[in-house]
């Protein structure tokens, strides 16, 4: 068992989610996020429903690329080991390419490629000392074909991430003992996307739900998760194969 995990932009959404799935589990947390008022409340519902576990936080802005790797250290430091650290900081929706939207897409690309990119280098510099470890990024179904208008800079960030993730895993596929995972998340309702427009978010599945089957996906260690597989490992692959125009029209 996985007894010591880091998730990052645990201060809601998904990463509160998760949090609450592996507390329920007996694990120890390392919680880091932009909003420490979020945390310490999350802290403080987890360590009265789970007083066996225990709970670090810290404050962390992702594009604060040196922090992220003294973050990471005191986690570990104060954890004793990281057994898995869940890669799930982001920001959504972005604006068209050349409407004037240049510093959103820009902020996008930032948090969800380079700040995963410092996040996967801080982890796998931890994991590669200890001999052992279990890396995970939150990438999206979207990272399947380029989407148009305001989610064009998230899919090419979630593209490149997961690019990055199975370039990564293809560098320790002789060490065994370190395990790297891509989840592909379909729409699941979060603060991220609650003004979406329904239209564009098909199947969407509660956050609750999103994380809980996201936990248990984590938990196989695969090398790759759809989630939740059904509709979306068929919508996956009809998306990689279908004519632009279909995508337009589906996303």
């Amino acid at each position: 068992m996985r007894k010591n995990i880091l998730i990052s932009g645990a201060s809601s959404g998904l990463g509160a989610g998760m949090a609450r799935e592996f507390a329920q589990r007996g694990c120890n947390l390392g919680l880091c996020a932009r909003r420490l008022d979020r945390l310490d409340q999350l802290k403080a519902e987890l360590a009265a429903a789970h007083p066996a576990i225990k709970i670090a936080i810290r404050a962390l802005d992702v594009t604060h690329y040196d922090d992220v790797f003294t973050a990471f250290r005191a986690f570990r430091d104060e954890l004793g080991t990281l057994d898995r650290v869940i890669v799930n900081a982001g920001i959504g929706e972005g604006m068209p390419i050349g409407k004037g939207g240049f510093a959103r897409n820009r902020a996008i690309i930032e948090t969800n490629f380079l700040a995963a990119l410092a996040q996967c280098e801080a982890a796998m510099e931890i994991f590669r000392a200890q001999g052992t470890g279990h890396l995970v990024v939150i990438s999206s179904m979207s990272a399947f074909r380029g989407l148009r208008g305001g989610l064009t800079a998230y899919a090419a960030s979630k593209a490149g991430v997961a690019a990055l993730t199975e370039g990564i895993r293809t560098d320790v596929l002789r060490k065994p003992a370190i395990k790297v995972t891509t989840i592909f998340p379909g729409y699941m309702r979060t603060e991220m996307n609650q003004d979406a427009d329904p239209a564009h978010t098909p199947f969407l599945i509660d956050g609750e739900t999103g994380a809980r089957l996201i936990a248990r996906a984590i938990e196989r260690e695969p090398a790759t998760a759809i989630v939740p597989w059904w509709p979306w490992a068929p919508v996956g692959y009809l998306m990689r194969r279908a004519p632009l125009r279909w995508i337009a029209k589906a996303f």
